[in-house]
């Protein structure tokens, strides 16, 4: 039923005003705006079936299409579905996320601690307990003996950017204005938790119609301080081997224009982080590829000479760092351009606080004239050189009887079209993909490595598939993610959003796996295996059948025993029209090309395994090579 209009007020519960508020939230960059929350994901139970649910429901009724809901599996899952839209849109849509009080509302803690970590925006609406207490305790209520004030969804607190809980109707408008600030604000966004009591949900107020109107929140560019930006520019110019690191701020922040400029009119290489991945095409000439732990050897070689690295829109992670030990220059300095003051001070260097295309074009500009040595600009081609043959002599291995993972990588990246995207999130894939993939569109790649949650794949590549539907999105996924996470393949068939997704059979943990061999644990507990007649799971392979339990959740699925019967199950995938699960056994020893990186994994310092005590001894020699930067 629509709302009756008294003067300059309209009657609406608290779930119902929520729900018109957030259709009518824009955000807008350079002119161009959009709409900030594109639709809601949600599972009702009973603290939010009444008030959200209801809400939704007449808005469907009343204004199809306005704020579409979306049926979800999983309560993780489809937060990981809207960190996938709003990474694919560049931070400037989302999508909104509500569950019941519970198990559901705890669920969404990962995914909100996922989209936290990466500085990804999106909107979570758990249900909560009653805030008058009238019913007293209710079914999947937390009971703390020090008070009613603690909820479960307290423990959506520390991973969120912004948390409120929404104990009266008055309050809403204040919690609503704060949530929108925080989902557009670049520099600090991330979750964003509105807790909504049940009782609260469904009670009417008098809100005021210009609550409604449509709002816009200006996403600002802002540029640096002079100085600090005239010390970044004298600190390049001194530099003889300079290394430019792009990291997600400069695909975000559609800056990857500037960064081909100053590249070019300077010399200056670029590497580039999971997130910055496709900053530049893979043949750029001066593009060394991924840095770090899952790195390029081009790019680390470099690294490992610079005597000024500049970080562009990069948080430092100890993969990007090699946990400190890729930059070993003993005179290195670091230029931090970063919107977030916080990654700015990373690195002891100079700190450049600003939107990474306005910082480009101000550096290129203050740098008129200055570039690189040409025999520098040469010794950097010549490692690219290298690498891309790497790459060639990995996606024809040719192993057998099961390929190598990196031929599959190899076989999916030759099949993908230039703007086609490829989604990985845990295991041993993203490392190979960092290194192997040839990215030649700044939105063709998309890893999720700043959680590496298990699990984020498919769910990830739906919101990828939402967002931009004009691409093919190809999901790949290892056994051991797929098995965490895999119901969302169910979402996809229900909404028609046609994915490709390449599940890799290893059986068992494979990234683990090859760690544990390096710590001296003997891969103990990485792989899937019957337990032996001496008590261990080291025994036969499990009989599991992935690919028919992708059948039966509504997939087509295609199998692949060779790289040939893999090539031509991507091209029918690629001309269907609906989700296809394309099945595939690898060989969980053959590993791909080295990054010769090192990662700080700390060894047992005494052990009775030989194994062990070797670890250690390469351990301690790896870790004198470590700089305290900070």
């Amino acid at each position: 039923m629509s709302p009756t209009y008294e003067g300059g007020t309209v009657r609406l519960t608290v779930s119902q005003a929520l729900m018109r508020f957030l259709a009518a939230q824009h955000s807008e960059r350079d002119g161009v705006r959009h709409r900030l929350i594109e639709g809601c994901f949600g599972i009702f139970g009973h603290g939010n079936l009444a008030g959200v649910g209801e809400a939704l429901l007449g808005l469907e009724l009343e204004q199809p299409g306005l704020l579409p809901y979306h049926q979800a599996r999983n309560e993780q899952a489809m937060v990981h579905t809207a960190v996938g839209y709003a990474r694919m849109r560049n931070r400037l849509s989302t999508l909104a996320c509500t569950t019941s009080i519970g198990p559901g509302a705890t669920n969404m803690v990962t995914g909100a601690a996922l989209a936290t970590v990466n500085r990804l925006p999106v909107l979570l609406l758990p249900g909560d307990v009653f805030a008058t207490r009238s019913s007293g305790t209710v079914l999947q209520q937390l009971e703390d003996p020090t008070g009613h004030e603690a909820t479960v969804n307290d423990a959506l607190r520390p991973v969120s950017r912004y948390f409120e809980r929404v104990n009266r109707p008055e309050q809403l408008p204040a919690a609503m204005l704060g949530a929108m600030r925080v989902l557009t604000d670049p520099a600090d966004t991330g979750a964003v938790t509105l807790a909504l009591p049940q009782d609260v949900q469904t009670e009417a107020f008098e809100w005021p119609v210009e609550l409604f109107a449509p709002r816009v929140w200006p996403v600002a560019r802002p540029r640096s301080d002079r100085a600090a930006l005239i010390r970044g520019a004298e600190a390049i110019r001194a530099a003889r081997r300079p290394l430019l690191i792009a990291g997600g701020g400069v695909i975000y922040s559609e800056a990857t224009d500037a960064l081909r400029r100053l590249a070019e009119a300077t010399g200056v290489p670029v590497a580039e982080t999971q997130a910055g991945k496709g900053a530049l095409p893979f043949d750029h000439p001066l593009a060394l590829g991924a840095v770090g732990a899952t790195g390029t050897t081009a790019a680390n070689a470099i690294a490992h000479d610079a005597d000024v690295v500049i970080g562009v829109g990069t948080r430092w992670s100890d993969f990007t760092t090699a946990s400190r030990t890729a930059f070993a220059d003993p005179d290195v300095r670091f230029v931090n351009v970063n919107i977030a003051a916080f990654d700015a001070a990373k690195q002891s260097g100079v700190s450049v606080v600003a939107d990474a295309r306005e910082a480009l074009d101000e550096l290129a500009e203050a740098l008129g004239g200055w570039a690189t040595e040409a025999t520098y600009r040469e010794r950097a081609e010549a490692e690219r050189r290298r690498w891309d043959s790497t790459v060639d002599e990995a996606y024809a291995l040719r192993h057998t009887p099961l390929p190598a993972q990196a031929e599959v990588v190899g076989a999916v990246n030759e099949a993908a079209g230039p703007r086609d995207v490829v989604v990985c999130a845990a295991g041993s894939l993203p490392g190979d993909l960092h290194k192997l993939w040839r990215t030649r569109d700044p939105k063709g790649y998309h890893v999720e490595y700043g959680y590496s949650c298990m699990g984020y794949e498919i769910a990830g590549g739906l919101g990828v598939k939402m967002a931009d539907p004009t691409r093919e999105v190809f999901v790949m996924v290892g056994d051991g993610s797929y098995l965490m996470m895999a119901q969302e393949l169910v979402t996809a068939v229900q909404e028609r959003v046609k994915l490709i997704v390449v599940l890799v059979q290893n059986h068992g943990f494979a990234s683990i796996g090859n760690l544990s061999q390096s710590v001296g644990s003997q891969r103990f507990g990485t792989k899937y295996r019957y337990r032996s007649p001496e008590g261990r799971l080291d025994g036969e392979v499990l009989p599991v059948d992935l690919a028919a339990n992708a059948e039966s959740l509504g997939a087509r699925v295609l199998r692949a025993a060779t790289i040939e019967e893999l090539r031509g199950a991507l091209a029918r995938a690629e001309q269907s029209a609906e989700t296809t699960v394309v099945y595939v056994e690898t060989d969980p020893l053959i590993g791909a090309p080295d990054s010769e990186a090192w990662w700080d994994v700390p060894v047992a310092e005494t052990s009775p395994l030989a194994s062990t005590r070797e670890a250690r001894a390469a351990y301690e020699n790896a870790k004198k090579a470590q700089r305290p930067y900070l």
